[in-house]
């Protein structure tokens, strides 16, 4: 019986992947639609699989999409939600590269079909939209391997189809994202990588504010590109210390996909920043008891965040010395183990515990948590400055420690 229903499994596997090529060869390019994106009925059809993966219901997101591959096997669409459903996987730590390749082989496929599309009719404006949606999505995968070349190859194609893309009203809104996301990141790269200027004197200049006006008009009128334009939002405010909408916007994510560690883990941040410390707290113990449970997309980087809210409170709020010590060694722990040993959350750790040694005159402990932060590359941080003042303190209690024992 076993063997009968693997038989049967196989033949409908094979069924189907050769229905899909059937329904290919046997439609007529010309009954072929080739405007899917405004579709609503696939907008429909495609719902609930866009809230699975933002959700990090993976599989059953991807199974949803891939019946767009049966259905349209001549579109880029399906080959680009199943990338995007690829991509989401990597969110919560973009140091995982084990999907690398399957997420670069669907935007190339993605580009491929766009091309042959754009190939039959120079007009088609949808097809070059996810041309360059495809080379954006490959730029950022590159850019976070830190392949600049790559990066700014496959960021100049973008750009060139997301021209050829424009002049079609109805989808102007997914276009925005492109020209959302354009306008803010040149001019915040340009302020924060001196190193990349010279990479971007050959991209137009950009304007932050009319980026992030535009990323806002995706966030609520947008379809496909509504979620993602509500992920970058959430880091922009961040970055520009815009933390009450930073905390709206990601805890109002949280509440639509509660699975998802990405909005989860800014709502902990940005109510901490904002000294919501109650919730805040709420925030952080749901982040590590998901790591405890083995829940996926919560590991290292939800955990360091988590960990050191958590022993700040404990520290100052609480004055429970022993919890904060545990909390923050956790941060310390998680940090080391996804190599983000420059991270403010681990050098503010181990300032706290450097503080703590000195309390308790371990002045060998104080001294090696101070070195190791004055020893790291970030110099300009607060905790630098903290520990180079500290070092002063330091040096002076144990002059007196050994004038006491002197005398």
């Amino acid at each position: 019986m076993k063997y009968i229903k693997t038989l049967l499994l196989l033949s409908f596997l094979s069924y189907f992947d050769s229905s899909a090529q059937l329904f290919d060869v046997f439609q007529k390019k010309e009954e072929r639609p080739t405007r899917l994106l405004t579709d609503r009925g696939i907008q429909i059809e495609t719902t609930a699989a866009i809230n699975d993966m933002y959700n990090f219901n993976f599989h059953a997101s991807e199974v949803e999409f891939k019946w767009l591959l049966v259905k349209y096997p001549y579109h880029p669409i399906g080959h680009f939600l199943v990338g995007l459903n690829y991509w989401w996987r990597i969110v919560p730590d973009t140091k995982i590269e084990k999907y690398d390749n399957t997420i670069l082989s669907y935007m190339d496929k993605s580009i491929d079909l766009g091309s042959d599309l754009l190939d039959e009719d120079k007009t088609n404006k949808e097809a070059a939209f996810f041309i360059a949606a495809a080379y954006a999505f490959k730029g950022r995968l590159y850019s976070e391997r830190e392949n600049w070349i790559k990066a700014a190859y496959a960021g100049k194609q973008a750009l060139r189809y997301l021209e050829l893309s424009r002049g079609d009203e109805e989808i102007n809104s997914e276009l925005l994202f492109g020209d959302g996301l354009y306008n803010f990141y040149s001019i915040w790269i340009r302020e924060n990588y001196k190193s990349l200027r010279p990479l971007l004197t050959f991209f137009r200049k950009g304007d932050k504010n009319l980026g992030i006006a535009q990323l806002k008009n995706v966030s609520l009128n947008a379809f496909y590109t509504r979620m993602e334009a509500r992920y970058f939002l959430v880091q922009i405010y961040a970055l520009e210390n815009k933390n009450m909408e930073a905390r709206q916007l990601s805890n109002q994510m949280h509440a639509i996909y509660p699975n998802n560690s990405f909005f989860h883990r800014y709502a902990a941040r940005s109510s901490f920043v904002l000294g919501r410390m109650s919730e805040a707290e709420v925030f952080a113990k749901e982040l590590l008891d998901n790591i405890d449970a083995g829940i996926y997309g919560y590991g290292a980087n939800e955990g360091r965040y988590g960990a050191y809210i958590l022993g700040y409170i404990y520290q100052n709020h609480k004055r429970d010395k022993a919890a904060a010590k545990m909390y923050y060694q956790r941060c310390i722990d998680y940090s080391k183990s996804n190599d983000s040993e420059d991270s403010g959350y681990y050098l503010g750790s181990q300032l706290a515990l450097g503080d703590f040694a000195m309390e308790e005159d371990d002045f060998l402990t104080a001294a090696q948590k101070y070195k190791l932060i004055i020893d790291s590359k970030q110099k300009s941080t607060a905790s630098y400055i903290a520990a180079k003042e500290r070092i002063g303190t330091l040096k002076k209690k144990i002059k007196d420690a050994r004038k006491k024992r002197r005398s």
